[in-house]
């Protein structure tokens, strides 16, 4: 065992406990998934290498620790949920984590992130530019092993995931400080920023496997749905839990002047007046450290949180419909199982 597999057994096998020293109840229900984590893990850890050291280090930092590994677990079980059988499926799970992690890398460069996974951002640690550079490598990667499926159709589906991904990522550059955002260009945003990922890690599982059509549709709006409801309850976290838990600073979309749905359901309920005096203090840098505060409070306080968790619960309480076509077996339940936690995680 290297180096960068004792360091990823150690950081899996830590106890996660909570500030009132409770286990993590994410980890809790996520440890069922430890056999296939390890897995994926083992993969990851195996392919960071490059003869250049630095690319190596920033590989190492960024793939390896905290994350969850949602994306290649879920397209994992949805190919074995569409019979597919080959162990090479955790080898090619780790598109989706290379993907995610590069989009996360420069997502911090833009954003200016000091904390990524409960530690230094990779731009906090090397600059941006090798944090960009450092994400460009990760994506390559991605792209090697599916050009190396020799699936066309699976190359095309990852290229526009990626597409998309960055317009939704422009797409927010350009409503930073937007403080009459919809939630309908909300949504737009979050949708490429996040789900269509999490929408191609299921729907990949249907073309490795050679599904039909109609098993690459369902689990495509079956990672969808998922993704959004992610996002939702991620922009809800951002301004309810706590940065130990969290992995990043809370109020982080604030500062940055990002206007997620808890902000755009709280300006819907406050005044003209009001709503124009918040927008000239944010907009133009003004707001001191008890602005910040002050505006928080009134999001958690005003409803709209658990208005924002009720519209991602009724999301994917109809999200189940879409596996009922599949027959029954340990990764449908599995799938289920991670449907219905999505909603309840607590970081």
């Amino acid at each position: 065992m290297d180096l960068i597999e004792e360091e990823l057994q150690e950081e899996q096998n830590k106890p996660r406990i909570t500030a009132k020293g409770a286990m993590n109840p994410d980890k809790n229900f996520l440890d069922k998934f430890r056999p296939m984590f390890q897995r994926i893990n083992e993969e990851l850890s195996g392919s960071v290498g490059s003869h250049v050291f630095l690319i190596r280090e920033v590989g190492r930092h960024a793939l390896l620790g905290e994350g969850k590994r949602l994306r290649p677990l879920l397209f994992v079980l949805s190919g074995q949920l569409c019979g597919y059988g080959r162990e090479d499926i955790y080898r090619l799970s780790t598109i989706f984590e290379y993907i995610h992690v590069a989009s996360l890398i420069h997502d911090d460069v833009l954003d200016n992130a000091e904390l990524r996974r409960k530690k230094p951002s990779v731009r906090n640690v090397w600059g941006n530019l090798t944090a960009v550079l450092g994400g460009d490598y990760l994506y390559s990667k991605a792209a090697g092993l599916a050009i190396e499926s020799g699936k066309l159709e699976w190359i095309k589906l990852l290229n526009d995931t990626t597409r998309q991904m960055v317009e939704g990522q422009i797409l927010e550059l350009e409503n930073t400080h937007n403080w009459e955002l919809t939630r309908d260009s909300y949504m737009e945003i979050i949708i490429s920023k996040t789900a269509v990922l999490m929408s191609a890690a299921c729907a990949s599982g249907a073309i490795v496997a050679q599904a039909d059509r109609k098993a690459f549709d369902h689990l495509s709006q079956f990672g969808r749905n998922l993704g959004i409801a992610f996002q939702l309850l991620d922009d809800v976290l951002d301004y309810t839990s706590r940065e130990e838990d969290f992995g990043k600073p809370v109020g982080k979309d604030l500062r940055e002047g990002k206007i997620t749905l808890p902000l755009i359901y709280t300006l819907q309920d406050l005044g003209a007046g009001e709503r124009e005096r918040l927008k000239e203090l944010f907009k133009n840098k003004k707001a001191r450290e008890e602005d910040h505060r002050a505006l928080i409070t009134k999001v958690r306080n005003n409803g709209v949180i658990e208005r924002i968790k009720s519209e991602a619960r009724q999301l994917l309480e109809a999200n189940g419909r879409h596996l009922e076509p599949f027959p029954e077996s340990a990764a449908k339940e599995h799938m289920l199982e991670l449907n219905r936690y999505m909603v309840e995680r607590q970081h």
